[in-house]
């Protein structure tokens, strides 16, 4: 291969792969001999690159960290997964990922071929995100250093907000990271109460990792998801919610959490939903209200109850005369749409 720029180019994809490469092998692959091999490793040093060498027999070469981010090189199926899922992250709770989402996007689209934004455009619309960022918002710093104790099996330390208030300081091996459609947990064996527990990770602060290794446990149930899945069940009772909205299913759904029951349709402009949910009364208000068209709760009695307190109480917080007459009422509001 006589052409430097792309035979540079095809060691960096080499080396970008995360082993060792012995120098006689990318000789073979590229078709150039050793010496050549290590006038082009001093080439990608010199972009950059942070190129190690091991000597030996078994010795090498191989890409590491560096003190600063020089330009990847991906494939078009790297390319089109990492767009797909830079879009998807302006809809996660975590604070300051959705600009860093559209920034990167924006880099990214930039360079990418006609082909590759027509696959990203294609996969985007056939597909809805799990994580819509309804919750509250997470430092992402939180999100690496957990992530980063969870790969290399180091002991967490951090303080944890209850619901309650209540703070504590705790010690736990991290498991795993799961996301929900609203919030993100860590699933953890708690050193101190020596069982498994799962953590809010917006009520975590100061988390730090210790250095101490340790070796995972078994999860009881094998699955992180399905442990958090048992424990939210647990912790909360379920309720069989029934609601009736004035307005198209199609509206209504698009502004529910993603994976909820499909909705029936009962007329040209209405619609029902019957499920189960597990989440407080006071989360199953919000996502309603923010449905923005008129609705009406069927069961169960003490979401009613509750939805009838909270509607007395807002209504006394707006003094007389208070009430403009701009404001579209819901039903008008998905009509001009």
């Amino acid at each position: 291969m006589t052409d430097t720029p792309a035979r540079l180019l095809n060691l960096l994809s080499l080396l970008q792969t995360p082993r060792e490469w012995p120098g006689s092998e990318l000789a073979e692959r590229l078709d150039v001999s050793p010496r050549t091999i290590r006038r082009d490793i001093g080439r990608l040093r010199a972009l950059g690159y942070p190129v190690e060498s091991s000597r030996g027999s078994v010795g090498g070469y191989r890409l590491v960290a560096g003190t600063a981010m020089p330009p990847l090189l991906l494939d078009d199926e790297e390319a089109v997964a990492i767009a797909v899922g830079l879009r998807a992250g302006a809809g996660h709770a975590i604070e300051g990922v959705d600009e860093a989402s559209v920034r990167a996007l924006a880099k990214l689209e930039q360079v990418l071929p006609s082909r590759l934004r027509h696959r990203v455009s294609t996969l985007q619309n056939a597909t809805v995100p799990l994580t819509r960022g309804d919750g509250s918002t997470i430092d992402p710093r939180t999100l690496t250093v957990m992530a980063a104790a969870v790969t290399a099996r180091e002991r967490l330390r951090f303080t944890y907000r209850a619901g309650d208030g209540a703070e504590t300081k705790r010690q736990a091996e991290p498991y795993r990271l799961v996301s929900t459609g609203w919030r993100w947990y860590l699933v953890a064996y708690d050193l101190e109460r020596e069982d498994w527990r799962t953590f809010r990770v917006d009520r975590v602060s100061e988390p730090f990792a210790t250095g101490a290794r340790f070796t995972p446990r078994e999860l009881p149930t094998g699955d992180a998801a399905e442990f958090l899945s048992s424990s939210l069940s647990w912790r909360k009772p379920e309720l069989t919610v029934d609601v009736s909205f004035a307005a198209p299913a199609d509206f209504v759904s698009a502004r529910l959490p993603a994976g909820i029951a499909p909705l029936e349709r009962t007329g040209e402009n209405s619609c029902r939903l019957r499920t189960v949910v597990s989440d407080a009364l006071e989360w199953v208000v919000f996502r309603l209200a923010l449905v923005d068209c008129e609705f009406t709760v069927h069961e169960p009695p003490q979401l009613v109850e509750y939805m009838s307190r909270l509607g007395a109480r807002l209504t006394r917080a707006v003094p007389p005369g208070g009430a403009g007459g701009e404001e579209l009422r819901g039903e008008e509001r998905w009509r001009k749409e």
